[in-house]
Order: C-alpha cells, then structure tokens, then sequence
C-alpha cells in the first residue's frame, strides 16, 4: 500500500500505535487503517472510531473530502476479523452481533455521507474491506487490487452491503462472484461496478496529495489511466445462462454441461461452488435475489437477519476453523450437500428476527440524500 505520510498530527486513542488513524491534510480527512500485520482487518474497537470521527467530520466545515486508504503493503482491509468471531462463537456469539450492528451502521453512513469519501482500494480488498470502501462516492481501484466477497468459503454469507452491491451488477456476473467467492481485479470490480476510477499505484501519492486542496473530481482525472479489461466481462455468455435460475443446484448443472466458449471456466465455477458451504451457497443466492429489490439499508438488515442465524449454526463456525485456525482446509459441511438443504430452511434464514430488526435509519444529523458515485 501507499499510505499518505501526514505533515500534521494523528489522531486516535493510543496516538500512533492505534489501529486507526485520523489526520487532516488541507481540507482533507485521512483515515488510515492500522493493522498492517492483520492487512488492516477490522475490529470492534476500529468500527467505534471510524463512526464517531465520520460523525464529527460531516459537520466540520474545514473537511471537504475523506480519505480512507490501508497501511502497509498488503492492502486497504481483509475484511473483519473472523479469528475472534470465532472465539466470541465458542462463548454464544454476542459479541460478534454487537460487531455486526456497528459494522453496518458505518456502512450505511458511507453509503449516504454528505461530502466526497474517497477510498483508495489498493492491494486486498475482501469482505468487511468492501464495506468501507464500495459504498463511497468516489472508489479507486490499482494493478494490486484483489477484491473479493469471499464469505462461502467460511460457511457465511455476503455482508456489508455485498448482496446489494453485487445484485446491481450487469447480467448474473455477481451472482457468480458471490457464489464462487472469487478474487477480483482492477477490471472486474470496475465491471462489477464496485469501484470507479483505475490509478496506477505509483500514483496514489501525488493524488493524496492533490485531494488536499482540490475536488475529488479534478483530482482523479489527473491521475486516472486506462485499467485492464474485465475478465469477467469476455465471460458474460455462460455466466449469464447459467446463473439465470434461482435454484443453485440448477446452476451448478449448467455449468457442469456447458458446452460453448468458457467450458473450461464454467466446469471450474461448479467445482468451487461445490467446495463451499451448501448452506451458504444457497442462502447467498437467495439473499441476492431478494436485495435486488431492497434498498441498501434493507439489504443490510436482511443481512444482519441472517448472520445472527449462521452463529447458531455449524457451518460459519467450522469454515473459519478451516481456513485460518486448524488451516487443514478441509471443512464438514452440515448438511454436506446442496441437494440436503431445503428451501424452509434457507427462507428460515432470512426469516426477521424474534428479538427486533436492527435499526439503521440514518440518524438525524446524517439524513442526507445518497450521492452519485463520482
């Protein structure tokens, strides 16, 4: 990452060593994530920060823009952090949930914050990352860009916003996104629609530095260059015939039997579609289909309704143990197949919620049209 050297003071709890850091360059705001050993994954504690100085920022007349960018070299954010969503599961998830409703609120603030927020998505870009960054007015995308919603492969579902983010995108080519998890760069996320600008990354210096004191608009054009051709893009024929039905063991047959341009790919689709969650798979799609017809707001909550139901289950819980604690890759899914999970049990999934909806009416100082991204 090419994180802004600040010429003025950061501030934070804990000064410098804090793991978010807030500093004002011209009439620049500039949020630094601060965890580069962690590629600046999320914490409860960061959330807390990220809203409370927005908040303060929107009615400071001196900030016209916000920055967010990562530092380190490994990019912007990997997402949240599962390891202690893993350890909070093992003692009833509680905390996790409180993580969630702070973590969507932020993301629904971005979404319709009053001044240009800027986010530099350079290097990794998964999950949580995507939530800070694919909801701003202004979303700029490097060679180094992977991105990605990669939350099938951990048992979950798309979060943040995702299932809205990538139920807009052109054709079914978030829906294979979603349900493959798969890396994304530059191109494919400009094709997604997740971002809107490609700078060389080289560049991101003197573009921090010209944001100081001019529009994002200006800015951005100076720097911008020509970005690599969507991969995606080029595989529109088989993605969208065979992601168009809402029934993922129907898509999975039809990527198994394509036979135009694209076999080869569209095979590989059905492999790591299998792979992933059955659980997952299935509420993802339905959770898609639904948000296509939600505001963000509703598809967060929507969301939010099942999260809650994935720490009850197994599935979330033994993904994360997979992937980044035993490391053995090697997950049982419960049930273990598509064919296994029924429909009354995905609908359960998105069903509200005994205890209360989450609330995420923007509140009365931040109640401000959403922006057109830039």
């Amino acid at each position: 990452m090419t994180a802004a050297t600040d010429n003025t003071s950061d501030s934070a709890a804990g000064g410098r060593g804090a793991e978010v850091l807030f500093g004002r360059r011209g009439r620049l705001g500039v949020i630094t994530l601060n965890r580069p050993r962690a590629v600046n994954a999320l914490t409860a504690g960061m959330v807390d920060l990220l809203l409370r100085q927005l908040t303060e920022w929107a009615a400071d007349d001196g900030v016209a823009t916000v920055l967010v960018q990562g530092a380190g070299e490994r990019g912007l954010c990997a997402g949240g952090d599962i390891v202690a969503m893993y350890r909070d599961m093992l003692h009833g998830g509680n905390s996790t949930a409180e993580f969630w409703q702070a973590e969507y609120r932020l993301n629904a603030l971005i979404a319709r914050y009053p001044k240009p927020y800027v986010a530099l998505m350079d290097g990794l870009v998964l999950g949580g990352g995507v939530g800070i960054s694919a909801h701003g007015t202004v979303r700029v995308v490097t060679e180094r860009t992977k991105m990605g919603m990669p939350e099938t492969t951990i048992g979950f579902a798309p979060d943040v916003g995702g299932t809205f983010l990538l139920s807009h995108a052109p054709g079914e080519a978030g829906t294979h996104a979603a349900l493959t998890g798969a890396h994304l760069g530059a191109g494919d996320a400009l094709f997604l629609g997740l971002a809107d600008h490609y700078v060389p990354s080289q560049a991101l210096p003197r573009l921090v530095a010209s944001l100081e004191n001019e529009s994002p608009k200006d800015a951005v054009a100076r720097y911008a260059g020509e970005p690599p051709a969507s991969v995606l893009a080029g595989q529109r024929d088989w993605i969208d015939a065979c992601y168009a039905s809402d029934d993922a063991g129907e898509i999975v047959a039809r990527l198994r039997s394509w036979t135009g341009p694209g076999q080869d790919d569209a095979v590989e689709a059905a492999r790591t579609i299998e792979a992933k969650s059955p659980t997952s798979v299935k509420v993802t799609l339905a959770s898609l289909r639904r948000a296509a017809n939600l505001s963000l707001e509703e598809a967060l909550a929507q969301e939010y309704r099942a999260g809650i139901r994935f720490l009850a289950g197994p599935d979330f819980r033994e993904g994360i143990r997979a992937q980044v604690v035993d490391k053995d890759r090697n997950p049982q899914w419960k049930p273990a197949t598509l064919a296994e999970v029924l429909p009354h049990q995905v609908d359960r999934f998105l069903q509200p919620l005994d205890g209360g909806e989450l609330d995420l009416r923007p509140r009365p100082e931040l109640q401000v049209e959403e922006p057109d991204h830039a």
